[in-house]
């Protein structure tokens, strides 16, 4: 039976675009920081990636700094600078700040002071977008970015954080997008790469792949894909509805990202539901896929106030541009099954 990859929030399969990149920037050896011929080839792969990236993203006249992911993103952005945030945020940004904005019922954090507070787009687990007040701070855009009409320029945020494997680009590459001129001292130091912000010789064949990723992206939104599976998304949220009446269907009257569907049913824990779907041939999840392989109750439902049982049953199914009707439909026929199975031992 043929596999259906439904965690597209994890990570996402390699678009051709980026990997063709890849492969063409392989042959170019140079240093981006060297002078000489071979060392200006290599300069101009990572220049024409960055213009790529404030292109797709609407950072034109930004400063485009880039990492080896969000992770790193918000380690430069974050470290040493008190941010307040929400317990809602991934764990990458959740290192940095505190915790301690109030979370609604609907995901949604209330902000008192925009400049000192880091708040995501959307959240990586439920979906569910911000309502991003005027002059936020930090904003984590890895999930949004690709997905959503977002553009930095209109954001009115001073730092922004994107990741390539969210959109179809390599892992291990991501960008942090600042205001020109914004003063952020160096977490790694050495030779001043990445205008003197994040120093190392700069992952060429990543930043490549980064960068037609972005583009492609970029045309998948104006092409209206991600409408289409927003609709997928909807038919497989009705056709589970329909079965499992005791399943609470997190966000559902909300703003959410187009591909993902949380759903939680108590007593039913979300890490056997994933192996059982597993075993079926279904890929999802329990959660942010950043915890070294931990499945646990998800901090993000406890944060908006449901309880230890529910927050522990959830599951994420996020979708992609290639899923198709028959996948969501299947999925839920078998989805259904397993959850008819689970209510007659419970009974």
């Amino acid at each position: 039976m043929k596999r259906v990859y439904l965690d597209h929030n994890a990570t996402t399969p390699l678009r051709p675009e980026a990997r063709d990149a890849m492969i063409a920037a392989m042959d170019v050896c140079g240093n981006p920081s060297s002078v000489h011929a071979e060392g200006r080839a290599a300069k101009g792969v990572v220049e024409k990636a960055r213009a790529q990236v404030a292109s797709a993203f609407g950072a034109d006249g930004a400063d485009i700094v880039f990492t080896s992911g969000s992770t790193e993103g918000a380690a430069l952005a974050l470290a040493g600078r008190g941010m307040h945030g929400a317990a809602v945020e991934h764990d990458a940004v959740r290192a940095w700040i505190s915790e301690d904005l109030p979370v609604s019922m609907a995901g949604q954090v209330t902000v008192a002071d925009p400049v000192q507070t880091a708040l995501q787009l959307a959240n990586s687990e439920t979906g569910i977008v911000q309502h991003l007040p005027q002059g936020i701070a930090v904003t984590d855009a890895t999930q949004a970015f690709g997905k959503l009409p977002v553009a930095f320029n209109w954001m009115g945020a001073q730092m922004v954080l994107v990741s390539a494997h969210k959109l179809g680009g390599p892992k291990g590459i991501g960008a942090l997008v600042m205001k020109r001129g914004t003063d952020l001292p160096a977490q790694i130091k050495g030779g001043g790469q990445e205008m003197g912000r994040r120093s190392g010789t700069e992952n060429v064949i990543g930043i490549a792949g980064f960068g037609a990723a972005s583009e492609a992206a970029a045309r998948d939104l104006a092409d209206g894909i991600w409408d289409r599976v927003a609709e997928l998304r909807n038919i497989l949220e009705k056709a589970l509805e329909a079965g499992a009446k005791s399943t609470i269907f997190v966000g559902k009257d909300q703003d959410r990202l187009p591909n993902t569907l949380c759903f939680a049913t108590p007593g039913w824990k979300g890490e056997t539901q994933v192996m059982q779907m597993d075993l079926a041939g279904f890929a999802i999840s329990a959660g942010s896929a950043c915890s070294s392989g931990k499945v646990r109750a998800s901090s993000v439902l406890r944060a908006m106030g449901y309880d230890e049982a529910t927050a522990a049953s959830a599951i994420r199914v996020s979708l992609g541009p290639r899923t198709t009707e028959e996948d969501v439909l299947r999925f839920a026929d078998a989805w259904l099954e397993k959850e008819k199975k689970h209510r007659a031992r419970a009974a």
